[in-house]
This record gives structure tokens, sequence and C-alpha cells, in this order.
């Protein structure tokens, strides 16, 4: 018989499962639960954002695209990116890329040698530390903590810097703790990576999701352009997670090798998805607005509920998660999220899913309805009345 462990790379042996997954799987083997635990808009792809996609299948335009994507596309990119974040793009520094996550795996190999260290704030999305083992990379944590609001400070990112250091990932707004860094925040950041060679993956995809302020690019900043590759995309903004389809903003060299491993391990992203984007990006503002203040009324409810039962919470400004504290109890994520499921059926995402430093936490996604949000409140009430 084949021993295929002795088949696999060294790398993929060392790799995790989805913290988020494997709780998912976890769950689906109990009868009616109710899942807070998927960063996924409960939100229709807007109805002519959808027209859009199917016109372009009745006329026949399902033939492969340039491997960047369409012309059309990453000009309505460059429009996108000016008029909403003030980022000033031409359409041969912007590549379409298969969903947002392609972007970060395509950045991460395009930049990183065997040996690099890539400096991760944590908690934050899970793909980060796994794609940068695959490419060589040494992974290096950076604590947030809940007293700076989960924010990435100036301190503890010059501390992390050493000289093997090549990339900074910057999750904000962030997955899962809903924090955002202002541009104060940024310039302190700024002035640490300026004179160095180290660049920066900026993960944007909740870029349109904040609450009583805008979102801010560190690419906007002095001397920053030059050092950022921009990750954004369709799935959150515009309730397209299925569609597949992301964006990639960075200077033209960089975009250009990008685009070279792009090509040859994917070729092009979906036809009929970008025919849908350009709808999207060219008619669909009003769209944005309409679903970012449904999650507004759904954060400040979660929120509400959540202190209501007495747990320390920190606020979120960003993205549709919510970050409460359960330390208190003297059990770890993962315990209380199995308890919870098994006892309650409901399942949220334990904060370690996200690095060590969640531990104590758990992830609620208030990407649901009202009536669900209101349903888990209340059996995560009765949970935490019983301990």
């Amino acid at each position: 018989m084949m021993n295929y462990d002795n088949l696999f790379s060294d790398k993929v042996k060392t790799i995790k499962p989805s913290g988020i997954r494997k709780f998912f799987d976890i769950a689906a083997e109990f009868d009616d639960v109710l899942s807070l635990s998927i960063g996924e808009p409960d939100y229709h792809t807007p109805w002519h954002i959808r027209e859009a996609g199917i016109e372009s299948l009745e006329h026949g335009r399902t033939k492969y695209t340039a491997n960047s994507g369409m012309r059309e596309l990453r000009e309505e990119c460059c429009s996108y990116l000016k008029r909403r974040f003030n980022l000033s793009y031409s359409e041969d520094e912007i590549l379409i890329t298969v969903g947002g996550s392609e972007g970060i795996d395509l950045a991460i190999r395009t930049l990183v040698n065997p040996g690099d260290e890539v400096l991760v704030p944590e908690p934050s999305f899970v793909c980060y530390s796994p794609v940068t083992v695959l490419a060589g990379g040494v992974p290096v944590p950076i604590v947030t903590k809940k007293e700076d609001d989960f924010k990435l400070t100036a301190a503890a990112l010059k501390k992390a810097i050493t000289p093997k250091t090549k990339l900074l990932v910057l999750p904000y707004p962030n997955n899962p703790t809903g924090a955002i860094m202002t541009k104060s925040e940024l310039g302190a950041i700024a002035r640490v990576l300026r004179g160095t060679d180290i660049m920066v993956l900026s993960d944007e995809i909740y870029a349109e999701l904040t609450y009583g302020t805008r979102h801010v690019s560190i690419a906007s900043l002095d001397g920053m352009r030059e050092r950022t590759i921009i990750i954004n995309g369709f799935s959150k903004a515009f309730s397209m997670t299925g569609w597949r389809l992301g964006i990639a903003a960075a200077p033209r060299p960089v975009i250009k090798k990008m685009t070279l491993v792009h090509q040859y391990g994917i070729m092009s992203a979906p036809t009929t998805s970008q025919y849908a984007a350009v709808e999207a990006l060219r008619n669909g503002d009003n769209d944005i607005e309409d679903m970012r203040m449904g999650y507004d009324r759904r954060r400040k409810l979660i929120l509400a509920g959540i202190r209501d039962m007495g747990l320390s919470c920190f606020e979120p400004f960003g993205a549709f998660y919510i970050f409460p504290d359960i330390s208190e109890f003297g059990m770890s994520s993962n315990e209380f999220c199995e308890r919870l499921l098994r006892e309650q059926r409901l399942a949220v995402v334990p904060g370690s899913a996200f690095g060590d430093s969640g531990d104590g936490f758990l992830r609620i996604s208030y990407a649901y309805s009202v009536e669900n949000i209101e349903l888990a409140l209340e059996r995560l009430k009765r949970f935490i009345d019983k301990l």
C-alpha cells in the first residue's frame, strides 16, 4: 500500500486545518443548530449585479479574459478606488484575482523567499501564516491587545522588526475583532516603515464596512503607496462571496510579477463574475450603503445584548464581527464554544482559531438576520446564566 505520509510536502504536513471550518464541521453534526459562525453576508447579491452576469451568459461571453482581468473592469477598479478611498492607480497596476484570498496568496508568494519573516498582527484572519509557511517564509505574530482596541501599535511593530523582515500584513478592518486603524494611527506605522525595504500587505476586504468613520488606506499616506499591496474585493461590500472575485492594487513592477504567478496558477478570474463586477463598481454605491446601514443596526443590537448579560466586550467599528471576552469563566475558547454548541445549539467560533492570543474570546458574526441575532443572544444568555 502507498505510504502517503512519505509523499506529502514537509510544509503541507505542518499546516493545520482552519479553526473556523473545523468548528463549522463540528456544528454540522448537530440538529437545530443556530450558527453565527461564518463571515458571509446574508444579503442576496443585488439584482442589477446578478442581471449583468446573466446578460453576459445570454450573449455568450464565456471565453477567457486577459490574465490580469478585463480592461474595462480594471479601469472601473481604478475609478472605484479613487472615488471611495482617494487612491490613484492605473489599470496596469490592477490585477483581478479569484477572491481576495488568491490576492493574499499571490502577494506573499511573489515577495517571500525561504527564511524571510512576515509580520502578522493577531488575532487575525486564518490564512496569513499558513500561506507564509507554504511560501517558505516565517510568520512572526504580533499580539494586539484588548486595552489597545486590538490595534497594531508602532512600538509593537518596531520591536518585531529584524533584518529578515520582508513583509507586514495589515489586516484592518479586522477579522475577527472588528478593530479599525485611524489615519493618525496608520501614520505612526508609516513612520516606522519609511526608509526600510519592508512591504505592506494591506487586506482591505472590509474597507466599505466601517461605522462612524470612513476607512483610510495606508497606501494613501506619503511614501506608502510604493511599498503597499492592497487586497480588496467584492465578497463583503457587494455580497458576492460565491462569485469569487478580488482586486489587487500595487506598484507596476509588483503587480507585473503577481500577474506572472497568477498566469500559471489560475490563468484568469471567472468571466461571468467580471461582467457582474463591472456593474457592481459602476452602479453599486447605494447597495453598499444600504447593507452597511443594516450591519450597523445589527452591530448595535448585538453589542448591547452582550453587554447587558455582563460580558466585557470591545466595541467593533469595522467588518461584521464582535469579539466578546469570556476569560472570566476559566475555560478555553474552544471548551466554551463546544459546551455552548452542545448545551444550547449555538455555534460561534473560538477566538483561538485566529491565533493563540485570541484564546479567552469568541468571534460572533452579525452578518445574519435580526431575528437570528436575537435568538442567539437568548441562547448565549441562558448558557452564561448556568455557568
